[in-house]
């Protein structure tokens, strides 16, 4: 039996990966195994243990990774402790006169619970226990209520503070504080668009969305202004602080960790329970996202020993003179594995094999940042996988089918195409704050 070179194992070990994750295999697992296994075949079992003793503890101690848990428990405690549970009620008495006025209420609640949670999937489930019974109440298209949550919860992976650039940023190395200002007007940009296509169809067709008889007055405007400080104080802390220069990505996931106790303290709405549960919360999904994360930097050691990403880069630089290929390209590859896989897991798992060839043509790894988590937000709306609706109905249970929910989603995901064209075609949406952080 002949010997396999280094670039066939590392394309066997590929093809490996993608069966193994189409069994069901868990991905950290999958990564895990594949990538210990390539090493060992590549450069022998010594250097298999050697990279498993050594690149799990250079990973996880990270200083920058610091701000994962800190910004998990900001959302937790802030959910379990109702500290955005006005939100949704000053945005319903502020936007209810328009058309379909409690979708586009749900939207913009949504972008604002974002903002202390980093979460996609914890702004799916929050807004989907205030917002659809409400909507489902009025007579809202089933469709339309269910979908905008799942659609509007995606969010929380742009909107500051996300998880998924500070990961994103430690694995491709660019400052996680300019990566997380950059999803900022990405992120606005995406709620206006939401907007703007619920009015629209809504205006044409009024049978979607029945106008609440009642007009909330301008007292009542005001008076709930003064319940929704937390959120504005929170990003200040965050976001402000971050854009300011005056705290590190890890001070400021602290600063909005603390504000966030201080703030629950102050409402006494900080129980025992709310704080266990909040804490267990946070442990979780730290240990799911490292557990995964360090996967993906096996994986990383794994292709670099087999020459698959150089190889790739030669392959790509010779085909697309143009990088704007490139990135049509890789949009493709993201969109369709999106359908299939996690968030967390689809960046960890493609970044080793394309962050070579975006590095190679030289491309904005800030702006590139913000693409790949567009696609990740895609990825959660789009059957058969698109966990946001799956998310969503396990929050409905059978008042609204999943059938439903993903026919309610393609208006979303039209809406996303425009987006994203917007995004490529004018890369300054992305790189305009991080660019006055210099």
């Amino acid at each position: 039996m002949p010997e396999l070179s280094s670039l066939t194992i590392g394309y066997l070990g590929l093809v490996l990966l993608v069966l193994c994750m189409a069994l069901r295999i868990p991905i950290g697992i999958s990564i895990g195994m594949v990538s210990i296994g390539g090493i060992a075949l590549l450069r022998g079992p010594g250097a298999s243990i050697a990279a498993l003793a050594g690149l799990p503890f250079e990973f996880a101690a990270h200083w920058s990774l610091s701000a994962v848990p800190m910004f998990l428990l900001m959302g937790s405690v802030a959910y379990h402790t109702g500290l955005t549970s006005e939100l949704f009620t000053a945005a319903r008495l502020w936007l209810s006169s328009l058309p379909g006025g409690l979708a586009v209420a749900t939207n913009f609640a949504s972008a604002g619970f974002a903002t202390v949670s980093g979460s996609s999937l914890a702004t799916s489930a929050a807004m989907g226990r205030i917002a659809i019974p409400e909507m489902l109440r009025l007579r809202y298209d089933p469709g339309l209520a269910a979908g905008v949550v799942a659609a509007s919860g995606t969010l929380g992976s742009l909107i500051p503070p996300s998880i998924l650039f500070v990961v994103y940023g430690v694995f491709t190395e660019q400052p996680i504080s300019k990566l997380l200002i950059a999803g900022i007007l990405p992120g606005l940009l995406t709620a206006l668009v939401y907007a703007t296509m619920i009015v629209g169809r809504c205006a044409l067709n009024p049978s979607l969305a029945p106008v609440p008889a009642g007009r909330a007055s301008w007292g009542e405007r005001i008076a709930i202004l003064g319940k929704v400080w937390p959120v504005p104080v929170l990003v200040f802390g965050v976001a402000g602080s971050l854009y300011g220069g005056i705290a590190t990505t890890t001070e400021a996931a602290a600063v909005g960790a603390f504000l966030t106790f201080v703030i629950a303290i102050s409402r006494r709405r900080l129980s025992k329970s709310a704080l266990k549960e909040s804490i267990v919360e946070a442990l979780v999904g730290t240990s799911s996202i490292f557990f995964v994360a360090i996967g993906a930097i096996l994986l990383t050691r794994f292709l670099a020993l087999s020459g698959v990403p150089a190889h790739l880069a030669g392959l790509m630089g010779d085909w697309a003179a143009d990088p704007m290929l490139v990135v049509l390209g890789a949009s493709l590859i993201y969109v369709f594995l999106g359908m299939f896989l996690d968030p967390m897991g689809l960046m960890l798992v493609t970044l080793p094999v394309l962050m070579p060839i975006f590095r190679a043509l030289e491309l904005d790894l800030i702006w590139i940042g913000v693409l790949v988590i567009k696609y990740l937000e895609i990825g959660l709306l789009t059957p058969p996988v698109g966990l946001s609706a799956y998310v969503v109905s396990g929050v409905v249970g059978t008042q609204i089918p999943l059938a439903t929910i993903f026919r309610g989603l393609i208006w979303f995901l039209g809406a996303e195409a425009v987006i994203v064209m917007l995004l490529i075609t004018f890369p300054p949406i992305s790189l305009y704050l991080p660019s006055l952080m210099n």
